[in-house]
C-alpha cells in the first residue's frame, strides 16, 4: 500500500518512522517533509490547501491511505474532499474537527453530554470578556476559540493581567483564532494525556503521556508547543483511564454521532485530574507534539494497518500493544522561543543516536532544514530528543545523554522533563502498576 503523510513536524517524522515499519508498506511519501522524514519517505512539493491537488496526486500515485498530522488540513476539511474521491484518509471530518478547531464548541457539547470540564463562558467582545471575569476567580484561563498553534492559551493571575490579556487578544494577538474568547475556571490537579482511536463506533484507548507545556524549567514561563513529554503517566491510573473512557471519550464519540458529525481518527484529551476525578480542559483532533514521540516510540503494533482500519470504519476492538517500558522526549528548540526564533543555526547530530547502556535514542526532526548540505534551524521547535528506559528516571537520563552529543549552539532545550515523575520514582521504590 502506498501511503501520504502531511506535515513537517516532530509528530510526523515519528508517525513516518512507525509507519515505515508496517509490513504492508510499498511506498511512503511525505508532503513536505523534512530532513528526518526524508531518511524514511519520499519527501513531495504538495499544497495541502489546494484539495484538488491533494486528490490528484494521491490518484496518480495509486495512495490507499493519506494521515493527516497536523491540525489545520483537518479544520479546513481536507479528510472530507478525500472521502469524496473515495481515498481513506486518517482523520476526522471538518464538522468533527470543530472539537478542535473551537474550544466553544467542545465546551457547548461537554455540556450537553455531562461531560466533566471545567465552567466556562464564551466572549465575542472585549467589553463582553471583561463583565464575564466577575463570575471567576483568580487564575482566570482565556483561550482564543480557533487555532493558534498551541500557544493561544493565557492564564492571568489577577484580574489586571486578565484584562491586559484579553484587550491584546481581541486586538489580533492570535489573529482570527482569537476572535472569541473562552473564559474557563481554573481546575486544580495534575495535568495528563489521554489519548483514544475510534471510527465513530468501536473506541479503544491508545496510550498516555504527560508533556511540559511552559518553557522554563519547574513549569514556569509561557506556554509552548510543548518542551517535552513522557509516556505513560503514571498518574493516570487504570482505573482513571477507565474513568475518562466511561465519563469523557465514550459520551464524546455518541454525542458527536448523534450531531450527525461522527469522529473517526485519533482523539487526545488533555485532562485535569482533580480531587473529583477526571476532567476534559480540551481536545485536539490529531497526535500531539512531543506526545506522538513518544507514544510511536513504545507502539509496536502496524500502525498503518490500524489507521486503514480506523479510516474505513473497520476498526479492531483489540487493545493497541506497547511496550511495557518508559519513553521520554526532550525538544531542542531555537533560542528566542515560543518568541521569535534564531533560524539558521547549525546543527551537529553527532553520536545521538549511538546505544546508551544498550538502548538506542531517536532524534526527531521537527524544524530543520538543509542549507548548502548542512543540518540547519528551520523552525521554533528544532528536534525531539527521545529515549527510552525501565522508569521514567532512566529514559531522562538516556535523553539528556543523547542531548549532550548534539552541537546546536543556537538551541535549547530544558533540563528536568519528567521531573514530577523522577521526584515520585525516587521516593518510592517499588513499581506502580503500569498503565499504556
Amino acid at each position: 500500500m502506498n501511503i501520504l503523510l502531511l506535515g513537517s513536524g516532530g509528530r510526523e517524522h515519528a508517525l513516518a518512522w512507525r509507519l515505515a515499519q508496517s509490513p504492508g508498506l510499498t511506498k511512503l511519501y511525505a508532503a513536505p517533509g523534512n530532513p528526518g522524514i526524508a531518511q524514511d519517505a519520499e519527501c513531495i512539493t504538495l499544497d495541502v490547501n489546494d484539495h484538488t491537488a491533494v486528490v490528484r496526486f494521491c490518484e496518480s500515485r495509486a495512495i490507499g491511505l493519506v494521515v493527516i498530522g497536523p491540525e489545520a488540513p483537518l479544520v479546513d476539511g481536507l479528510v472530507d474532499s478525500l472521502r469524496a474521491a473515495n481515498i481513506p484518509a486518517f482523520g476526522p471530518s471538518r464538522a468533527a474537527a470543530q472539537l478542535e478547531g473551537s474550544k466553544g464548541f467542545t465546551k457547548d457539547l461537554c455540556r450537553r453530554a455531562n461531560i466533566p470540564t471545567g465552567a466556562y463562558v464564551r466572549t465575542s467582545t472585549l467589553e463582553q470578556a471583561r463583565a464575564a471575569l466577575s463570575g471567576f476567580a483568580a487564575p482566570y484561563v482565556l483561550k482564543a476559540d480557533g487555532l493558534a498553534a498551541g500557544k493561544g492559551v493565557v492564564i492571568a493571575s489577577n484580574r489586571a493581567e486578565a484584562e491586559a490579556a484579553l484587550a491584546e487578544m481581541f486586538d489580533g494577538q492570535f489573529g482570527d483564532a482569537g476572535a472569541e474568547v473562552v473564559i474557563e475556571e481554573f481546575l486544580k490537579g495534575e495535568e495528563a494525556s489521554f489519548f483514544a482511536v475510534t471510527d465513530g463506533k468501536t473506541v479503544v484507548p491508545f496510550g498516555t503521556a504527560q508533556d511540559h507545556k511552559q518553557v522554563g524549567e519547574g513549569d514556569t514561563g509561557p506556554n509552548t508547543g510543548g518542551m517535552g513529554a513522557y509516556s505513560p503517566a503514571q498518574v493516570l491510573t487504570p482505573e482513571l483511564q477507565a474513568r475518562a473512557m466511561a465519563e469523557i471519550i465514550h459520551p464524546t464519540v455518541t454525542a458527536m454521532a448523534s450531531a450527525g458529525m461522527p469522529y473517526s481518527g485519533v482523539l487526545y484529551a488533555g485532562l485535569m485530574l482533580t480531587a473529583e476525578g477526571p476532567k476534559l480542559i480540551e481536545y485536539n483532533a490529531r497526535f500531539g507534539d512531543p506526545e506522538c514521540q513518544v507514544l510511536m516510540m513504545r507502539y509496536r503494533g502496524d500502525l498503518a494497518a490500524m489507521m486503514l482500519a480506523c479510516a474505513k470504519g473497520e476498526l479492531d476492538a483489540a487493545e493497541p500493544d506497547f511496550a511495557d517500558e518508559t519513553a521520554l522526549t526532550v525538544v531542542m528548540a531555537a533560542k528566542g522561543y515560543p518568541g521569535t526564533p534564531t533560524k539558521g543555526g547549525a546543527i551537529d547530530l553527532g553520536a545521538a543516536g549511538a546505544s546508551n547502556g544498550g538502548r538506542a535514542a531517536k532524534v526527531f526532526h521537527a524544524g530543520t532544514a538543509m542549507k548548502d548540505g548542512a543540518l540547519v534551524a528551520s523552525g521554533g521547535r528544532v528536534l525531539g530528543v527521545t529515549a527510552t528506559g525501565k522508569n521514567v528516571t532512566e529514559a531522562q537520563q538516556a535523553a539528556y545523554a543523547a542531548v549532550d552529543a548534539i552541537t546546536f549552539p543556537t538551541g535549547f532545550c530544558r533540563r528536568d522533563i519528567g521531573w514530577k515523575e523522577v521526584a515520585r520514582e525516587a521516593e518510592t521504590e517499588r513499581p506502580l502498576p503500569r498503565p499504556n
